[in-house]
């Protein structure tokens, strides 16, 4: 298990294309508790290729496997609902916490996301300060209180 008390940081995977909430969710981040690594991805596609190796991702010395995945719904290329299924479906992954983080409020999303297996599914919030506060909550959760599986290269 990687936890803010080990040497390593907690790999963070964001799937998100929009900049302002990359800069909110990297502020909150630096502001957290816990050392992170956050890698950014804009698209669904590219978020696809960092998790299964492809491409630029290839190698794992750079592209290292994440603790957690914070995926937004609506992903241009490839949307966050075929990512997350794509995730749960290979044996490699399928354990990895996946939180979506999407503007989503349709109870179609959210029930759809949790049948596809995401852990949690959190509406952004509007106001910058209270976005501040849930991703730095995330982060506290997934990397204090709950035991992560281990992950498998």
């Amino acid at each position: 298990m990687k936890t803010a008390t080990k040497a390593k940081p907690a790999v963070i995977l964001l799937a998100e294309d929009d900049r302002g909430d990359q800069e909110l969710t990297r502020r909150a981040l630096e502001e957290g508790k816990i050392r992170n690594d956050l890698r950014v991805v804009e698209n669904g596609e590219e978020a696809l290729a960092y998790l299964f190796r492809r491409g630029k991702y290839k190698d794992p010395a750079t592209s290292p496997r994440p603790d957690l995945l914070l995926l937004d719904l609506n992903l241009p290329r490839v949307d966050g609902r075929e990512v997350l299924e794509r995730v749960r479906a290979d044996s490699k992954l399928r354990r990895m916490a996946v939180v979506v983080l999407t503007t989503s409020r349709q109870e179609e999303d959210i029930l759809r996301s949790y049948e596809l297996g995401c852990n949690s599914f959190i509406t952004k919030p509007v106001g910058m300060d209270q976005f501040i506060r849930v991703i730095q909550a995330l982060e506290e959760y997934w990397f204090q209180i709950v035991v992560l599986p281990p992950k498998t290269e």
